[in-house]
């Protein structure tokens, strides 16, 4: 599975865009997540870097639930059981606010 289409590109905001807004107005645009275990990544905002890596920054539920920055690339380096890998969900659509 493709984790980033050019439609998805497209409604990324850029980085820092959403700064000064408050959880419930921020749109998740992506939603990433390891079908293995309990780990998702929740992006708000992204931008390709110049080495074409894409950095995104959004809230990370693992340990612990925290706002930070992941790159594509650490997600499409994960590898899970049996060679499972991160996939995205396609159907997704909810405010920051209602996952933090």
């Amino acid at each position: 599975m493709m984790l980033l289409t050019k439609e998805i590109k497209a409604k990324l905001p850029a980085l820092y865009t959403n700064e000064e807004k408050k959880p419930e107005d921020i749109p998740v645009i992506v939603k990433f997540f390891a079908p293995w275990n309990n780990w998702t990544w929740y992006a708000t905002e992204g931008e390709q870097q110049e080495d074409g890596d894409w950095m995104f920054f959004g809230l990370v539920d693992g340990h612990c639930k925290e706002l930070g920055y992941f790159t594509l690339s650490q997600l499409e380096e994960v590898k899970g059981p049996v060679g499972l890998k991160i996939e995205r969900d396609r159907s997704f659509s909810k405010m920051l606010s209602e996952v933090m």
